[in-house]
């Protein structure tokens, strides 16, 4: 009797022993005497204790910061770049049997392809195409990461940092172009001022009564201040001492 009570003690001690428990973002790798079995989906599950061991894989997507990484680029300019890599993991046994430390492994390969692909840019490139950067970084991660069963969603470019001389010569860069502009844009508003200006006074030439309507209005503009004293002059009485005069 007590043999049995022992026998059953110890047949539900294994067994509470060999229950586990898979979240719902989560798979389970079981390996029997180091061997893969099979893959648990997410639930409750039994497993044989001391002989069956079992491997907790996250299946959501998760982010990895690389590294700042000094770079010199294309046209020899010192820079560092860090960047955030999103992935998720599609094939549980993979992630644990194909490679010893994915995210490790993940994080070098994306250190190494990083300074491979900026290197081929110059500075203006780089500071405008971040995303195009990226795009390409992610494009030569899939196909190593693919065969460790993690997929890479997306490379985003985080921050670029380039020496303070840099920033100022591109300060004043940006600053002579904005005066160029400036300057432009002043010379065609006065260019196409004259030309109305010559085609206004053509008009005044060709009919005298034009004359006068703008120095009516130019009274006018002049009676606006409050503080101005007009003294109007007859245009006849101007002209006999114009004369006069001569």
């Amino acid at each position: 009797m007590l043999l049995l009570k022992a026998l059953a003690g110890i047949a539900v001690a294994i067994f509470i022993l060999g229950i586990r428990v898979i979240s719902q973002w989560e798979r389970g790798v079981i390996f029997r005497f180091g061997k893969f079995l099979k893959e648990i989906k997410p639930g409750l599950a039994w497993v044989i204790p001391l002989i069956d061991s079992v491997y907790h894989v996250d299946m959501r997507i998760r982010t990895m910061d690389v590294v700042p990484q000094e770079v010199m680029t294309k046209d020899s300019v010192p820079t560092k770049i860090d960047a955030v890599v999103y992935y998720q993991i599609f094939d549980a046994q993979k992630s644990i049997t194909a490679v010893e430390n994915f995210a490790y492994a993940s994080t070098l390969l994306a250190q190494s392809k990083l300074r491979d692909i900026v290197g081929k840019y110059d500075l203006d490139t780089l500071l405008s195409s971040k995303d195009k950067i990226g795009g390409e970084v992610l494009q030569v991660l899939q196909g190593p990461t693919d065969q460790w069963g993690v997929n890479v969603k997306s490379v985003e470019i985080k921050n670029i940092e380039i020496p303070d001389n840099m920033k100022r010569a591109m300060a004043k860069e940006s600053e002579a172009a904005r005066e160029k502009r400036a300057r432009l844009i002043k010379a065609s508003a006065e260019e196409e001022a004259s030309k109305m200006f010559t085609n206004a006074a053509k008009t005044i030439a060709e009919n005298p009564n034009a004359l006068v309507l703008r120095q009516l209005q130019t009274w006018q503009e002049i009676g606006a201040e409050q503080n101005s004293l007009i003294i109007l002059v007859p245009t006849d009485f101007a002209k006999i001492i114009g004369q006069l005069q001569k």
